[in-house]
């Protein structure tokens, strides 16, 4: 017989705890957070070389959002239209004009620029657009290159203005033919730019009168 009673419940003895030891524990498990991804020489390589071709591409955007061309606009039948300033030496009024025997249609004449013979070019008919009747509004735009000094004729002189880059698109369906050729782009509000380079080196244009024999 236990004379003693029941068994006392056994106390838990407080036991002293390593603070140190368990901040310790813990920087080491930042540490190791931290670090769990390091990459490799190869794979830091080829982040830079992803980040730097990020940057070019933006750099390139803002270039092209800044850059701009100067262009003088005039209309042929109906349209508008468009040719770098740079090739653009004057505007003159059509006077004078001399029609030359045995050229292509499209060849007008020449007129007589004070003193400097001109030849002038109807590219309503090069083009093959609608014509009308000459106008006291009729111009011709005179286009100078190293090697080559020509007139366009047009119904209509509308202006210069700056065009940014970025709002020059390449072309559209309805622009076929030949116009197609000498197509630089278009601008959102439908202004046809025309590549004036292109016209005073090609060899339709350029035309030696032929004598009938």
């Amino acid at each position: 017989m236990n004379l003693e009673g029941p068994e006392s419940p056994k106390r838990n003895i407080p036991m002293s705890i390593d603070w140190r030891q368990i901040e310790r524990r813990l920087e080491e498990a930042q540490v190791a957070i931290e670090h769990a991804w390091e990459p490799t020489a190869e794979e830091t390589k080829r982040i830079l070389r992803e980040r730097a071709k990020g940057l070019a591409r933006e750099h390139g955007q803002t270039e092209l959002a800044d850059e701009r061309i100067e262009v003088v606009e005039f209309i042929l039948s109906s349209e508008r239209y468009a040719i770098e300033s740079r090739t653009v030496r004057e505007v003159y009024p059509l006077e004078n004009l001399a029609q030359l025997p045995c050229t292509p249609a499209f060849v007008l004449g020449i007129i007589n620029l004070r003193g400097e013979i001109l030849s002038v070019i109807d590219i309503k008919k090069f083009f093959d657009l609608p014509e009308n009747e000459l106008t006291n509004l009729n111009k011709v735009i005179v286009l100078q290159s190293e090697k080559m000094v020509l007139g366009i004729l047009t119904d209509a002189i509308g202006g210069v203005r700056s065009i940014p880059l970025a709002d020059i698109q390449p072309s559209l369906p309805t622009l076929t033919g030949i116009r197609e050729e000498f197509l630089k782009g278009i601008t959102s509000d439908r202004t046809i730019i025309l590549d004036a380079d292109k016209l005073m080196v090609d060899k339709k244009i350029i035309v030696e009168e032929q004598v009938p024999e």
